[in-house]
């Protein structure tokens, strides 16, 4: 299993640094003629654009393994719906006009998310059935917000950032979970949660804050490259976030282990030799993703 996860992992990481490098790409590309006329007479795309399709195809995935997890529980499900409302928490972070203002962006996620429970009611209820629609309809609203809006911090962030922060977020957050994984393989003695994931250990957590912490420093450096100051990240908000990315990383992958024995299930999907499912490698990036948003917006200013 180790062994294809080396595999596996490095080719993911390569997938989305090149990703990420198309995106920033897309960023120097002037539009004219029919492609002007189709982004509303702009004359560049839109910033993200390739991370938000990116993002489109993942979350589709991962919202077919969540209506697993659900089914296996004994919710009634229709991926199709799932799906729907996934995708809408993601268009609707990566849509909404930078010029917005914040009461009408907030009537509009919330309207989003009315949209998806009623109807999921109303697809539920059909056949005048009563039997597990709150629960089911329930469980729609859960994956718009889980992986349609959480995952959508990291589009909000592209939108005023560089793409390569998408980059060290993730790595940072990643390389916390190996650090962590190796620390806890080496030394770890005293679980953290025995009965939910036997394997995680304190001692692997204080790994994974100083892999954490050394990886962030990393990319905050690096950030040094980037052209545009307001993407430079001073060493200390590096450290900072990426200790607090391991914790909140641990949470994460928790909860989805947490989802994961409620199913009965050990991986999300077998998609990934080694690894899992899609959802086995969100897990973290997820949790951390609104909490990387607002640390790297309000850090700088203080």
């Amino acid at each position: 299993m180790l062994k294809h996860r080396l595999i596996t992992g490095p080719i993911l990481i390569l997938l989305l640094w090149a990703i990420i490098w198309f995106d920033g790409w897309l960023d120097g590309v002037k539009l004219s003629g029919i492609w002007q006329d189709l982004f509303a007479g702009k004359d560049h795309f839109p910033g993200g654009l390739a991370i938000f399709a990116l993002a489109l195809l993942i979350a589709t995935v991962a919202a077919f393994e969540l209506s697993a997890i659900f089914q296996a529980q004994g919710i009634l499900t229709r991926r199709w719906l799932t799906t729907l409302a996934v995708l809408l928490g993601l268009i609707i972070s990566y849509a909404i006009p930078m010029q917005t203002e914040a009461i009408t962006a907030v009537t509009i996620v919330a309207s989003g998310l009315i949209l998806a429970f009623v109807t999921a009611m109303i697809v539920f209820s059909r056949g005048q059935n009563v039997n597990g629609v709150m629960a089911a309809a329930g469980a729609v609203v859960f994956a718009m917000l889980y992986l349609g809006l959480m995952l959508g911090f990291l589009l909000a962030l592209r939108r005023t950032h560089s793409a390569w922060w998408i980059v060290g977020i993730i790595l940072t957050t990643k390389a916390s979970d190996i650090g962590a994984y190796f620390t806890g393989r080496a030394i770890g003695r005293h679980k953290i949660i025995p009965w939910l994931s036997p394997g995680k250990t304190w001692e692997g957590l204080l790994g994974g804050v100083l892999m954490g912490a050394l990886a962030g420093m990393g990319f905050a450096a690096m950030s040094y490259w980037l052209s545009e100051p307001h993407d430079q990240v001073p060493l200390w908000i590096g450290l900072a976030c990426g200790s607090v990315f391991a914790i909140v990383g641990l949470f994460g992958d928790l909860t989805v282990s947490l989802f994961k024995r409620g199913a009965g299930l050990k991986d999300s999907s077998t998609i990934l030799p080694g690894i899992g499912g899609v959802l086995d490698i969100l897990d973290s990036p997820l949790m951390v993703a609104p909490v990387a948003y607002w640390m790297l917006t309000i850090l700088p200013s203080i």
